[in-house]
């Protein structure tokens, strides 16, 4: 991989050797004479590290680079000479990765810029590693929804904003009819193919703003921020639909279908989660107690 370098001196002999010099050991490189000229260079032409002088006409190399760290994701290396008033904790404070003085060996430059680029990569691996592991530890690892910790920490959140801001928020509780008897009868490898495939049917359906969980065994709910109980419904009415059309085959020649019983509730001004919950889960138990594959809704 061919790394880009923008250079920023007002030094022409300086800028050109150093270009000269990168380029040769095959760096991609362009050059401007000051800070201004290299913002605007940002802005259509990405690069992985910015070398810059600090004593520069107009902005300095040290606002140039607290410029670019708020801006871009990228390396700054700055350039001083021996006499200049700034010093290495004054760079690091704006954001700069390395700092070298002038005059400098080229070899040492190569070298300076290598491990900075090395360090961005591993710091990069590093952010991507933390991500997952956040992902990880907020979804269920069999239906790729969130888990039931992410439940109660969202809805709690939810909860709090409806408070602030008015608005609607509605719950849904879904719970599969007569699992542990496919359980029972299948395995639970079939059972966890049935649960894959809820999980996949459930966010499907889901708008941008909407969250679905996986809430328990076989229970799953849907939090819809901006939806009044009318509108869950019609979305816990399709979630159903969906699931009751597909087919499954436990085995070679059995197929087999799957119905939801769902409970519906929107939450009431001054409501907490706790009653918020009880409310939707005895909605479902409702429509458990009326034959199931239905749904029922609490208002």
């Amino acid at each position: 991989m061919t790394h880009k370098i923008l250079i920023v001196d007002d030094d022409d002999a300086v800028k050109d050797s150093v270009s000269e010099y990168l380029t040769l050991i095959s760096y991609q490189v362009d050059a401007v004479s000051s800070a201004e000229e290299a913002l605007g260079k940002l802005e259509t032409s990405p690069v992985d590290v910015v070398l810059t002088d600090i004593m520069m006409q107009g902005m300095d190399g040290l606002e140039l680079t607290r410029i670019i760290k708020e801006k871009y994701d990228l390396e700054v290396m700055v350039m001083t000479g021996y006499n200049a008033d700034y010093s290495y904790e004054e760079a690091v404070k704006t954001g700069a990765s390395d700092f070298i003085f002038k005059p400098f060996r080229f070899e040492e430059l190569d070298l300076r810029i290598k491990r900075v680029l090395r360090e961005a990569g591993l710091k990069r691996e590093h952010n991507l590693l933390l991500k997952e592991m956040e992902h990880l530890a907020i979804t269920d690892a069999l239906t790729k929804l969130y888990n039931s910790r992410q439940f109660f920490r969202q809805i709690k959140m939810e909860t709090e904003r409806n408070e602030r801001y008015q608005h609607h928020l509605s719950l849904l509780i879904l719970d599969i009819d007569h699992f542990k008897h496919y359980n029972d009868t299948w395995g639970h490898l079939e059972g966890d193919k049935v649960l894959m495939a809820i999980g996949r049917i459930i966010n499907a359906c889901m708008r941008s703003m909407d969250t679905p969980y996986r809430y328990g065994g076989e229970e799953f709910a849907v939090l819809l921020p901006e939806t009044d109980l009318k509108k869950a419904c019609v979305v816990g009415r399709r979630i159903q639909k969906l699931i009751g059309q597909e087919v499954f085959e436990p085995e070679p020649g059995v197929h087999r279908s799957i119905t939801v019983s769902i409970g519906a509730s929107e939450l009431k001004p001054g409501e907490d989660v706790t009653s918020f919950i009880r409310r939707t889960d005895q909605a479902l138990y409702r429509s458990k107690e009326n034959g199931r594959n239905c749904l029922t809704y609490d208002d």
